[in-house]
């Protein structure tokens, strides 16, 4: 081998050590994944628990406030003063309006759950999804500030609420225990029942 060889060889192998070592320090500096956490191995299945929020208090806690929530921030309210606006006046107040319907998207996604729908679940899940589908329109009405909007869809969600709360809280209680007995409302205040007493005894016309 010739002396020309000699040092090309030699040039080749000195590059091909500091390659070596360059990746080896690369490899050493570079973010490792974190070990994966001690315990059952994940499980591709989905799992969920509708025991540990029964029903009312899957209403109580979520459905209700969410719903009462966006219908506080939609429409007008009688005072002594005259109407008052409830709409909301500032970002953050339409932000909650929109908080709120993504809830009760949320919500009528979760009442169909397996375990959850009661009979009959046809009605069960057409009342769910009628909610979900309102929801969604009511929070691009929050997200657009559009007061009829938010009324509107506010009064639709309203309704759906009210009709099935009907057919499985209303219904089967009165033909489990029969029509309330006496007046089930509490009574008009005291000045106001005056009112309305000096009203009725008005003669017709």
């Amino acid at each position: 081998m010739t002396v020309a060889n000699e040092n090309a060889g030699g040039s080749i192998l000195k590059r091909l050590v500091t390659f070596a070592a360059c990746a080896a320090v690369l490899a050493a500096c570079s973010p490792q994944k974190p070990a994966a956490p001690a315990g059952p191995a994940a499980s591709a299945t989905a799992k969920y628990n509708i025991d540990a929020l029964p029903m009312p208090e899957f209403m109580g806690h979520v459905v209700d406030p969410a719903s009462f929530a966006y219908w506080k921030g939609s429409g007008t309210e009688e005072t002594a003063k005259g109407t008052r606006d409830l709409s909301p006046t500032t970002d953050e107040g339409w932000e909650a309006m929109e908080t709120a319907a993504a809830v009760l998207i949320e919500a009528g996604n979760a009442l169909q759950l397996p375990g959850r729908p009661r009979a009959p679940e046809a009605d069960w899940n057409k009342f769910a999804q009628q909610l979900t589908a309102e929801a969604i329109l009511a929070k691009a009405a929050a997200e657009k500030h559009d007061k009829d909007g938010t009324y509107s869809e506010g009064a639709k969600i309203y309704l759906i609420c009210t009709a099935c709360h009907k057919e499985y809280v209303i219904d089967p209680g009165i033909k489990a225990n029969g029509p309330a007995k006496g007046n089930p409302l509490p009574d008009w205040p005291a000045d106001v029942k005056a009112k309305q007493q000096k009203f009725e005894a008005k003669p017709a016309g």
